[in-house]
């Protein structure tokens, strides 16, 4: 029996894959980007027959993200194209219970920082002194929520998996035995404890280069 080609793979593809700025060239604005990463996808799976994949979740929250920023319908047909779109058989994959329960611990140690940092919030309020006017208090109070839920967003979300979408990016490339691609820390967090592949969104385009390159000098 012939050996399966080892460049024939799955991926499954993060919103952020496409958004980051890191995929750009210096020219280049996000519709440019998306297009010339479609074209390496296409490329990969008409001549190395590797396949890219998201569930659904995922398609309608970048297809959101992509109308915010103006991006044309040929792209939209670009993208409907070359990604699969599967939902994950959320039934039939199997998550080891120490994952959940290391979930939990985390979690639990996340609200608690969370408190801490409310409280933290509630001390520095007591500690202003009245405003001369009434639009200078509502300033302070303003700048005082601000601060407040930017550390409370990074003492629950950040590094963690908190959408029903990273759920089902994660248990579709379980399920495909894929490789995820994103930006985001706590899907790669997440990822590694699953055992999956993964790889920067940032790295994806010149990966598929270099295997189309590779694919290219051995058919010369």
């Amino acid at each position: 029996m012939e050996a399966e080609d080892p460049l024939k793979q799955r991926f499954v593809l993060d919103t952020s894959t496409f958004i980051t700025e890191e995929i750009r060239r210096d020219d280049e604005d996000c519709e440019e980007a998306v297009d010339r990463l479609l074209d390496l996808v296409s490329d990969a799976r008409l001549s190395l027959n590797i396949s890219c994949y998201f569930p659904p979740s995922i398609y309608r929250e970048l297809e959101t993200m992509l109308k915010d920023r103006d991006v044309s319908e040929e792209t939209f047909k670009k993208l409907n194209t070359w990604v699969i779109k599967k939902d994950p058989a959320r039934y039939e994959v199997m998550i080891p219970s120490e994952i959940v329960y290391d979930f939990i611990d985390e979690m639990s140690d996340r609200v608690n920082r969370g408190l801490r940092v409310s409280e933290k919030a509630v001390r520095k309020a007591e500690e202003y002194e009245p405003a001369p006017t009434e639009e200078e208090q509502m300033t302070e109070v303003d700048e005082l929520i601000s601060d407040l839920r930017s550390e409370y967003r990074d003492a629950l979300r950040q590094g963690v998996l908190d959408s029903r979408e990273d759920f089902d990016l994660l248990i579709l490339a379980r399920e495909l035995d894929a490789c995820v691609v994103t930006e985001d820390q706590g899907i790669i967090n997440w990822a590694s404890d699953f055992g999956l592949r993964h790889l920067k969104g940032r790295d994806f385009p010149g990966l598929i280069e270099e295997y189309l390159v590779a694919v290219e000098g051995r058919e010369g």
